[in-house]
């Protein structure tokens, strides 16, 4: 019997939506309450004053201000002294 020979599946045929990750608000510039900050996977920057943290790890203004970014000294395995970001809203 002549027909076409079965179309073969491919194993690559799938992409995900792009997560949009990032600071979104940098040093030094005004924000108002409620305003996200920075999108994270997990606590790479800290909250610092007047900033919150969403269950997704997202950083948002508690209140309106000027963001900093800073650094905050912090103890790790076998007492080595790490550095880790920290963002404030004064």
């Amino acid at each position: 019997m002549a027909h076409k020979k079965a179309a073969g599946t491919t194993k690559n045929g799938r992409d995900s939506n792009p997560k949009y990750l990032g600071v979104k608000v940098n040093h030094g510039q005004n924000i108002i309450s409620g305003q996200i900050i920075l999108r994270q996977r997990g606590t790479t920057c800290l909250p610092g004053r007047n900033v919150g943290v969403g269950k997704d790890y997202t950083l948002f203004a508690l209140k309106e201000g000027v963001v900093e970014f800073g650094s905050k000294r912090k103890t790790g395995y076998n007492n080595d002294i790490l550095r880790k970001k920290i963002v404030h809203v004064k």
